[in-house]
Formats: C-alpha cells, sequence, structure tokens
C-alpha cells in the first residue's frame, strides 16, 4: 500500500471509502497528522489520501483505527485501478434512493390539493410507510454521523440525521400518544432521507464526471497483449495474455490497430504510433528498431516486435496518473479559508438551528412550526460545498490539462499563474527542436579524422546533452576506456584515459586559451591541444514564434536564458522576437538569475528538465519541455509532454481560469450558505421547509460541479 520516500520516511498513497464532505476529510487529516504524519493531502471529491510516516508506522493499524473513525482503505492509490476494479457495494446511494421513493410519494400523497385518501392519514400507517426509510437512511447517516461526533469533528451526516431524527420521533410521540394529525411529519423524516441520498447520488455522479479524462487514462492500461514465446523446439508462440501480467523482458508483437499494452522498446519493425491520449497530439508519429513505444498509445499503421522495459507503476502513463493524482490531492492557497470554516461549520449549524427553535417557540408560541424550521435549518445547509468547490474545479483543471499533454505536479501552480509577468526560456530543446545534426568538423591536431571522430564518440556517449547525442549517434565507433570521466557543470566533458591523457569535449571556453575562434559548437581538447572542432545545426521550433508573440500580447515580457555565445543566442531572439537575452550563463548563473527574478517578479522558467532542473525549481512554476526526464518530474511545476512548447499558452490560460472557477465555487457556496441558512430559521420555506430544504441541498453540489464541468469547453487561451 505504499511507496518508500526514504531511509526514514514512508510516502503512502490510499484509496479510502466512506468520504461524504469536506469534514470527512478533515477528520482524516487531523487524525494522521495527530499520528506524526506529514505533508498529509486528502481529496474526499476523489478519495485519495497521501500522506508521509515515519519508517516505523504501523500501517495495519492506521487502516484499523481509519475504520474506526467510518473510512474504510480500499487499495493503493498508485495503483492506476485503485478504486475502479474494487467490488461496489450493493447499496449505492442510487439504490438507496430507489427503495425509498416509493414509500416516500405515498406519504407526501395527501400534500398535493384536491387528493384526500384517508387511510393514509392514520398515524400508524404513516409510521408503516415511514419506518423502512427511516432505517435505511439512519444505517448509514447514523453510523457515520455518531462516529464524527464522537472522534469531535461532526461532518454533514450530523445535520441529516439529527433532522430526520427528529422529525421522526416528534411524529412517533404524536402516533404513540394519539395527539392528533398536528404531529404528523412522517413525510419530512421519509422526504429529509430520500433527497439527500438522490443528492448524493448526483454529487457522486457528478465529481465522477470531472475525473473523465482521468478514467480514460487508467481504462488505457488494461488491454490485452500478444506475448512472444518458445516451445521446446524453439519455434515462435504468440499467446494473449492480460496486460496486468506482463513483466519487464517479456516480448511482444504488437499489431496495426492495436493498443500498446506496456512501455516496451522497439526490437523489429516499424509504425505510425498515435500518442494522443497521452499527449493530445492527434499527429502520427514514426517509430522505429530501438526507439520507446509507450504503454497507452496505439498502433495506426505497421506491425513490431518489441520487448517490456516497464510494467505497473513504473510506466509513463502510471507515473502520470500517480502526478495528477497527488496535484488533486493538494490545497492552493485560495483553499484555506475554505477549510478553515469547514471545521466550524456544522458546529455553528447544529448551534444556528437550537437558536431558530428556541427563537421560534417563543414567538410562534408553537412547537410545530419551532421544530420544522429548525430541522429546515439543519438540512438546507451545505458543508459539501464549500469542500467541492475546490477539488471539483481542479480535477477538471488537471483532466482536461493531461488529455492536452500538460501535466501539473501541484494544485499551486494552478493558482500562481494568474500573477505571472514574465517568461524566461532555455534555448537548446526548448525554443529550438533539439533535434540535431552535424553541420561541420575540423581536424587540426596531428590525428587521422578517424581518430578524431572516434575520440569525440568515446567522450560524447557519456553525455545527456542533446549536441553530445547528436555526435555519439552520427559518429558511432570503438570506444576508448577510459580511466575516468565526468561532465563539468557549464563547459562540457573531461576523461582521462589509461596513460593519464586528458582529454576535453566543450564549449569554447574550454578552449579560450588555444584559439580565438568562438564561432564553433564543440572543441575537443587533448593535454591542452586544440584537436578540432564540430559544429551543429539545431531548427526552430515552428510554434515558438507564435508562442512568444502570444505572451507578449498578454502583457508578459519574456527573456531568453541560454549558456550559447551570445551572437547565437541573440540571433535566435531576433528571429522569434524575444524581449531580452542573457547568454554565455552556466547552470549555476542559470539558478541565480532564476533566484532572484522570481524573489521580486512572478516567473516562469521553460527548460529541458535536464541542465535547467535547479532553475525549474526555483522559478515561481518551472515548465520542463522534456516528459520523459524523471528529473523534469521531480523539479518542474508543469510538464509539458512530447516537448509540446505548443501547449504553454493553454497550460497558462488553464491554470488562470481553474484559479477563476474556484472563486466562482467559493462565492456561489459561501452564498448559498449565508443566504439559506437564514430563510430556512425564519421560516420562509413554508410549512414543507424541511422538504424544500433537503431538495435545494441536494441540488447545490451540482450547481458548483456543473459550473466546474465548463472547463471542459471554456475558452482558456
Amino acid at each position: 500500500m505504499s511507496n518508500t520516500a526514504t531511509a526514514d520516511t514512508k510516502k503512502i498513497a490510499w484509496k479510502v471509502e466512506g468520504m461524504d464532505c469536506a469534514n470527512c476529510a478533515l477528520t482524516i487529516n487531523k487524525y494522521l497528522e495527530k499520528k506524526g504524519n506529514k505533508n498529509v493531502r486528502v481529496n474526499y471529491a476523489t478519495g485519495d489520501v497521501i500522506f508521509e510516516a515515519a519508517g516505523n508506522i504501523d500501517e495495519q493499524q492506521l487502516t484499523k483505527d481509519l475504520h474506526g473513525l467510518g473510512y474504510t482503505v480500499l487499495a493503493d492509490a498508485n495503483d492506476p485501478h485503485a478504486g475502479h476494479n474494487h467490488p461496489k457495494s450493493k447499496w449505492t446511494h442510487l439504490r438507496r434512493f430507489w427503495i425509498c421513493l416509493p414509500f416516500t410519494l405515498v406519504l407526501m400523497l395527501h400534500m398535493i390539493p384536491g387528493v384526500h385518501i384517508h387511510f393514509l392519514m392514520n398515524p400508524w400507517v404513516q409510521l408503516a410507510l415511514c419506518l423502512p426509510v427511516f432505517i435505511i437512511g439512519m444505517s448509514f447517516y447514523g453510523p457515520s454521523a455518531w462516529k464524527s461526533i464522537r472522534n469531535g469533528i461532526p461532518n454533514m451526516n450530523v445535520l441529516i440525521a439529527i433532522g430526520a431524527t427528529a422529525a421522526f420521533v416528534y411524529s412517533l410521540a404524536g402516533t404513540l400518544f394519539n395527539l392528533g394529525a398536528g404531529y404528523m411529519y412522517y413525510e419530512t423524516a421519509a422526504t429529509i432521507i430520500t433527497l439527500v441520498f438522490l443528492g448524493n447520488y448526483m454529487e457522486d455522479s457528478t465529481v465522477q464526471s470531472t475525473q473523465k479524462s482521468l478514467d480514460a487514462l487508467v481504462k488505457s492500461q488494461k488491454v490485452t497483449a500478444n506475448m512472444i514465446a518458445y516451445d521446446d523446439k524453439y519455434e515462435e508462440q504468440v499467446f494473449p495474455v492480460d496486460s496486468d501480467s506482463l513483466r519487464v523482458g517479456d516480448l511482444l508483437l504488437i499489431k496495426n490497430g492495436e493498443q500498446v499494452p506496456a512501455d516496451c522498446k522497439i526490437l523489429w519493425g516499424d509504425a505510425q504510433v498515435s500518442e494522443a491520449l497521452l499527449t493530445g497530439e492527434s499527429e502520427p508519429i514514426h517509430k522505429k528498431a530501438k526507439d520507446i513505444l509507450v504503454g497507452g498509445s496505439l498502433v495506426l499503421e505497421g506491425t513490431v516486435r518489441a520487448q517490456v522495459t516497464a510494467v505497473g507503476n513504473e510506466t509513463v502513463l502510471s507515473n502520470i496518473l500517480n502526478l495528477v493524482k497527488q496535484a488533486q490531492g493538494e490545497k492552493p492557497p485560495v483553499q484555506q479559508m475554505a477549510d478553515r470554516i469547514s471545521a466550524i461549520f456544522v458546529p455553528t449549524v447544529l448551534g444556528i438551528a437550537a437558536l431558530t427553535f428556541i427563537g421560534n417557540w417563543i414567538y410562534l408560541k408553537e412547537l410545530a412550526p419551532a421544530l420544522m424550521n429548525a430541522i429546515a435549518v439543519l438540512v438546507i445547509a451545505c458543508p459539501c460545498a464549500m469542500g467541492l468547490a475546490t477539488p471539483a474545479a481542479i480535477a477538471v483543471g488537471l483532466g482536461r490539462g493531461t488529455r492536452n499533454g500538460i501535466l501539473f505536479r501541484n494544485a499551486k501552480s494552478l493558482e500562481l499563474f494568474k500573477n505571472i509577468k514574465q517568461v524566461v526560456f532555455d534555448k537548446t530543446g526548448t525554443l529550438t527542436t533539439g533535434d540535431f545534426s552535424l553541420s561541420g568538423w575540423q581536424v587540426t591536431g596531428n590525428i587521422t579524422e578517424k581518430m578524431f571522430k572516434n575520440i569525440a564518440f568515446s567522450i560524447e556517449k557519456y553525455s545527456n546533452h542533446p549536441i553530445a547525442k547528436t555526435i555519439a549517434r552520427e559518429w558511432k565507433g570503438s570506444p576508448i576506456r577510459w580511466q575516468k570521466i565526468e561532465e563539468i557543470k557549464g563547459l562540457g566533458m573531461q576523461a582521462q584515459d589509461m596513460e593519464g591523457n586528458t582529454y576535453m569535449a566543450g564549449s569554447w571556453k574550454t578552449a579560450a586559451k588555444l584559439t580565438t575562434d568562438d564561432s564553433h559548437n564543440v572543441y575537443i581538447i587533448k593535454n591542452n591541444e586544440l584537436l578540432g572542432w564540430i559544429d551543429v545545426k539545431d531548427e526552430l521550433r515552428p510554434e515558438a514564434k507564435t508562442v512568444v508573440s502570444y505572451l507578449q500580447n498578454k502583457g508578459i515580457k519574456t527573456i531568453l536564458l541560454s549558456g550559447d555565445r551570445q551572437e547565437k543566442a541573440a540571433e535566435l531572439a531576433t528571429q522569434v522576437g524575444i524581449d531580452t537575452v542573457i547568454a554565455e550563463q552556466t547552470p549555476e548563473q542559470k539558478l541565480a538569475y532564476i533566484t532572484e527574478q522570481s524573489a521580486n517578479t512572478p516567473t516562469v522558467m521553460v527548460g529541458d528538465g535536464i541542465n535547467d532542473a535547479p532553475a525549474l525549481a526555483k522559478a515561481t512554476i518551472g515548465v520542463s519541455m522534456s516528459d520523459s526526464s524523471q528529473v523534469a518530474m521531480q523539479t518542474a511545476s508543469v510538464v509539458l509532454m512530447n516537448n509540446g512548447l505548443k501547449n504553454l499558452p493553454m497550460a497558462l490560460g488553464l491554470g488562470k481560469h481553474t484559479y477563476i472557477t474556484i472563486k466562482e465555487n467559493l462565492f456561489w457556496a459561501f452564498s448559498y450558505n449565508i443566504v439559506a441558512i437564514p430563510v430556512a430559521a425564519f421560516g420562509l420555506l413554508g410549512v414543507y421547509g424541511p422538504t424544500y430544504g433537503a431538495l435545494i441541498m441536494a441540488l447545490s453540489d451540482v450547481v458548483l460541479a456543473i459550473n466546474s464541468a465548463r472547463l471542459f469547453v471554456k475558452k482558456v487561451k
């Protein structure tokens, strides 16, 4: 049920059932913190509970204690199928509603003008009709209400349980002591329970609809795979297996029209592949031998044999899902006020209901209307609305982002986008494609061209820099055995062979004492002798100019921060229209610049997630272009899949509009309760106040979910 974070702490991720409102999430949060756990994140809308625990924590005891609080730990939330394969209880909210509805409708017949069914006015008949509804309602709301009171954080079910019980007991007393029709409010108790079950079902459905993008990703993970095996005669056999049963190293046959069942590497064949589900990019990608196929992508054309490289929680898709789940569990600063109010909301409503009962009894001098108004206050109040305001909007925002190849690592970044004043771009792999090709080279030392190429290949094969990868790819040869090799940040690679000779492959800074020609990309040096230089060319991203223009039209300053030479950086900045150029910067200098800028002005840093990792972490919001880099996943706040610079405007817009939606939801939640509770307290809902209150409360959460769902189609750029 857990993932180890460090030797001393353990990151635990659970899927928890039984959370009905923000107060439930608060109960679990406070309990886990009380037990010494850190960074607790509870999302009642999705059931995800994530926290860091000491290494010696007793998980079984924690799950047992949570069960005692009224909640059930179902599965590991890092399992992509958690909550999807678990058998659901037959007693769903919808089923409870349908069972209760016939009894409630019959009880309410006498409320219809002109309808008089004599036997329904018999209190014992009404008791018989109400009792099944009351038992079903209390079997669900009663235990939850009692446990929440016992633990000092009463939840919404307390309001429902007290309201329905008060109406039922009042009516029961009237029946037992034959006090007359003025004591008959069985339909009120039944209606409260039935309508709240309907409201719970509608809330669950609307919240689940906000999860549809993530659900699509989850469903894409479980497919049938064609596994290749060999019999005792070494003849190839292909047989179908579930993708869940695959292991690293298994051989697969993936045919035209099939979905890739797990991350794998192509051994033979080539194909046109759609990664639209993962990146939002509809254009097919050509994949050939040694290329990686991402689980969940679709083979549009061609057939390949491939070897599984990652399964389960190690796949790219699982990492995406876990990333988004964790982001959903986080609370942006705008939610903190709602949390503080939610913590005292139910006790406050109980107090208001008590005052309503006393005040109305004194003023009206009648017990029945005073009790009905108090019950109306209990059932019309909606703490769920305040708890749902943020997670509903975040679920939609993150879901839409995920479908368009935009991953938000945390919910905070969604809110921070609203203040962004400047965007800093790295050059290589960000504004340019990062797909280099050699454009020229020259040997200046006393060695052959073949030896020069072999030295360059042997050094650069150990670097992750895009230029180094290009040289290693195009000049692949027999590697030299190095006694030691290391990367010197901001300069290049340094190696020492078995004879003690020192080699360097790096920028002009490494060769500044050996030549005045600073116009080349890579210089190869041996024992302070220049052996030659290499030039590469890189293409500008076709969308770079459009993205920069978009930012400038929004009043956002653009800056190019590059380790490249001033001339090349300035030339590229002129091409795309960037405002400011800061070139020839080491990673340390980039970090210092971003730290200074972010301290003074809200700043986005866009980089490739490898050399720029420290700067990405220090920016107000770090945006990585590298979808496959684990460093990017850990340091950048936002990851643009498939190197999708074109998605930067949507990321900015989605962040701003998600924040706007959260504010709209919170405004509705607060306004609803501020207006609805006094209306119920002063008896303005009339004689059927509890019934109307239950109906209005049931619909209030749906309003928030619908407003949040607008983010799916809303124009955000």
